[in-house]
């Protein structure tokens, strides 16, 4: 069984930066396409970043773009999400999202989540 575990949510003040963390568990023999999700209180959920299996491709979502960087950690199945110049606006519930087949996307999430982890922006 699959399991997708958040950790490096919190509380940051406005322009500060904040790096997440996923970590597949369970079944790791193969690698996950990976990415993050995020929603806020009343909003629909929106595509924050994802990258490939091999790591050799990563898509950003407009929102975030510029001041965000997702990457593969060096645990195998982990991948880390720096955010940076962080807005009010950025406060939501961040999910970890994993395929096993392409990344996921806007439209095409993938097959597995994580619980989420809460990011709180202060102006």
């Amino acid at each position: 069984q699959v399991r997708l575990v958040e950790s490096g949510g919190g509380q940051v003040q406005a322009g500060g930066s904040l790096k997440l963390s996923c970590s597949v568990s369970g079944d790791t023999s193969a690698m996950y396409a990976m990415g993050w999700f995020r929603q806020a209180p009343g909003k629909e959920r929106e595509f924050v970043a994802s990258m490939s299996r091999s790591g050799d491709s990563s898509y950003y979502g407009d929102s975030v773009k510029g001041r965000v960087t997702i990457s593969r950690g060096s645990v195998k199945n982990t991948v880390l999400l720096q955010f940076h110049r962080l807005k009010p606006d950025d406060t939501a519930v961040y999910v970890c999202n994993a395929d096993l087949g392409p990344p996921p996307g806007p439209l095409t999430p993938g097959d597995y989540w994580g619980q989420g982890t809460q990011v709180t922006v202060s102006s």
